[in-house]
């Protein structure tokens, strides 16, 4: 229905990031660039010099989320196998599947809601002997007790976009907002220039600041 009232209000191309599920690429009739913020938080990252790295999904939901983003990173992935008993509650974590121990892990996801899924994972890493943790995700609803968890919680940083405006009472030590402007503004010169839009994906992007 959204994407359909889009069309009918006249946008005639969209470019979006990260949509949570690929197959809402397909409800629109007109063309739609799907922007990955693994370029910037990828940049972010590398940029830190972090040794020693494992990408860590936080479920097996986002395996190709976090296989892409290892792939931007050059680095082993691992995955955490949850059980839910109602949405947005993790009851607990089963098993870690994939080499952690005396590594760094980054988590990544592409909403942090309640922060329950992330600060879960990143305690679980931690008593298997991971030796600091990181996350990243793209869209940071941070909603009801996020902040609180993710305060309380053994991650170090948690990068995000500004795809969802956070606030200042917000922006505790521990997070990092990344701009996503600059890969928005490539991809809009190079659809108004008429270039390949997915050729920006395969291009190295500056260090965000």
């Amino acid at each position: 229905m959204l994407a359909n009232l889009l069309t009918a209000a006249g946008a005639n191309r969209i470019l979006t990031m990260d949509l949570h599920a690929g197959q809402i690429w397909g409800f629109f009739d007109i063309p739609l660039d799907h922007l990955p913020s693994r370029l910037l938080l990828g940049a972010y990252f590398r940029e830190k010099g972090l040794r020693n790295v494992v990408v860590v999904s936080p479920d097996i939901g986002g395996t190709g989320r976090a296989r892409e983003f290892a792939a931007e990173l050059g680095v082993p992935i691992a995955i955490i196998d949850k059980r839910r008993d109602r949405p947005n509650q993790v009851k607990e974590i089963t098993h870690v599947i994939g080499k952690v121990y005396r590594r760094t892990a980054i988590l990544v996801d592409d909403i942090v809601d309640t922060a329950g899924t992330l600060t879960m994972a990143a305690s679980a890493l931690v008593t298997r002997g991971v030796e600091a943790v990181y996350a990243c995700c793209a869209h940071p609803l941070l909603s009801g007790p996020a902040i609180e968890r993710l305060a309380a919680s053994p991650i170090r940083e948690l990068v995000v976009t500004n795809s969802v405006p956070v606030s200042a009472a917000k922006r505790i030590d521990k997070l990092r907002v990344v701009s996503i402007a600059p890969v928005l503004a490539e991809a809009i010169r190079r659809v108004h220039e008429d270039r390949s839009v997915s050729a920006l994906f395969s291009e190295p992007q500056p260090s965000p600041s």
